[in-house]
């Protein structure tokens, strides 16, 4: 994975470490800076579920965390810049990567002295925007954040849908995917590169964007687009075609569901996306030729939605296999949901009172790196599930996990494995671990760290001014 992992040391050490080595090189006009940065970044990895001052431990550190994020001299970007670089020496090892993007709202309504905040889905919610491509394997393990943007709203411009539509793509808001994609190919070079993206990104200028060799394109369609076919329409020429094949898919366990097996049916099809009909410009615009895949759950149980993803692609797809691969990329996607949800409720930066949306900004740019490692290490359980616990936990953690689960008082000379650990802390979130839930994910993993964290709170509060003493809990 080209991390810093240092054997037999403390989990303080090996984050420090982390730190030092993922943000080397960092430019921001002052090696102080970068040195703070380093620091900061540590120690809200260590804390990332505590409040910024916690986490920083003194009044001094948290000042110069302060004081980062709020000289106009530092930008998101060039925190993120150093992060970026080790994405792609990530990626190097890998013969084809996803690169998978998204678009998420972070909300700050209930801190309206912040300054430079726009209007979310209405003119009552007052946040930022933020845009990212997260980089991951094939395998579905997370690699890095290579490009990220933020952005406010005008408030003149809150329901004035008709009006976004005559502009073009590249004064609209949907120019992120372009720009998403153009950054893409410019620093992941000599790589084979997959775009992965939601309904959100079925524009026709994101299809039709010049792409350099190796870079391909993975979009599920939301719109029922014209095509240069008797059937006209996308649907219909789907439809057209008989099932190529069926397999089971595995869907994971929800709040009110449990998991379960679906056969699902695959079509696939040679389509040509003809430009949209609004377009003024349409007459310049070329028809853009794909292949569409079609996985459909055809028998869903009595009152369950079923399953059905019709995706957009530049990839071949002549066999079932390469059809499934697409299906198997594209479930990749929720990745960066996941990556999101870690970034708010594992590190809840929508907590964080700045003075200026522009001070947010670095904030959060800071807190990406975090959340990306709190994620990474989830997926690291998994991979090395016999690795020592310290990988990720002080001493002070997972002794106390160790008592807080198993009901005792002494915790054991030897820190359990990695795996273990991570199962314990899930069950803190919610985890049941029951035959049939497979590994825990990020949602349950963070929520018992969070927990981990106020129960670690309180035994301070405890046992201050006594001998270490852990209190198991009910």
């Amino acid at each position: 994975m080209g991390l810093v992992l240092l054997s037999g040391a403390s989990g303080r050490e090996q984050t420090e470490a982390w730190a030092k080595d993922e943000l080397r090189d960092a430019a921001l006009g002052d090696k102080r800076r970068g040195a703070r940065l380093v620091r900061l970044v540590a120690a809200l990895s260590l804390r990332p579920a505590s409040s910024v001052p916690d986490a920083c431990g003194s009044w001094g550190a948290t000042k110069g965390a302060y004081a980062l994020w709020s000289n106009p001299a530092v930008s998101p970007e060039a925190i993120l810049a150093p992060h970026a670089e080790r994405t792609c020496e990530r990626a190097a090892g890998e013969e084809v990567v996803l690169a998978i993007q998204d678009t998420t709202s972070l909300d700050f309504t209930s801190h309206p002295a912040t300054k430079g905040l726009g209007p979310l889905e209405n003119e009552h919610l007052l946040g930022i925007l933020m845009h990212s491509v997260l980089l991951a394997t094939t395998e579905g393990v997370p690699l890095g954040l290579v490009h990220q943007e933020f952005w406010t709203r005008d408030p003149q411009s809150v329901g004035k849908r008709d009006q976004r539509r005559q502009k073009e793509t590249r004064d609209k808001e949907s120019r992120k995917w372009l720009t998403g994609l153009q950054v893409t190919m410019e620093r992941v070079n000599g790589k084979r590169v997959v775009t992965v993206a939601d309904a959100e990104g079925d524009l026709y200028d994101h299809l039709a964007w010049p792409r350099q060799e190796g870079t391909e394109l993975l979009i599920r369609a939301a719109q029922d687009r014209c095509v240069s076919d008797e059937a006209r329409l996308l649907w219909a020429a789907m439809e057209s075609v008989r099932p190529h094949g069926r397999w089971p898919v595995r869907v994971s366990r929800k709040e009110d569901l449990p998991g379960r097996t679906a056969i699902v049916s695959v079509r696939w099809r040679r389509v040509e996306i003809e430009p949209p009909v609004h377009r003024k410009d349409r007459r310049r615009l070329r028809v853009v030729p794909l292949n569409a895949v079609l996985v459909r759950e055809e028998e869903p149980p009595e009152g369950v939605e079923p399953l059905e993803w019709l995706l957009l692609t530049s990839l071949k797809v002549e066999t079932l296999e390469e059809a499934r691969q697409c299906a198997e990329w594209y479930s990749h996607r929720w990745l960066i949901e996941r990556y999101h949800y870690v970034l708010k409720s594992g590190c809840r930066v929508e907590d964080l009172q700045l003075e200026t949306a522009e001070r947010l900004e670095r904030a959060v740019a800071t807190y990406d790196l975090v959340a990306w490692r709190l994620l990474w290490l989830t997926y690291q359980a998994r991979r090395q599930p016999e690795a020592p616990c310290t990988l990720a936990l002080e001493r002070e953690e997972w002794e106390t996990l160790y008592c807080v689960t198993h009901k005792t008082s002494q915790p054991p000379r030897t820190p359990p494995s990695l795996r273990d650990a991570v199962r314990w802390i899930a069950q803190l979130g919610g985890f049941l671990g029951r035959k049939g839930d497979g590994e825990p994910g990020p949602k349950t993993l963070w929520r018992g760290y969070r927990r981990l964290t106020d129960v670690i709170s309180g035994a301070r509060l405890a046992n201050a001014g006594h001998a270490s003493v852990y209190y198991p809990i009910e």
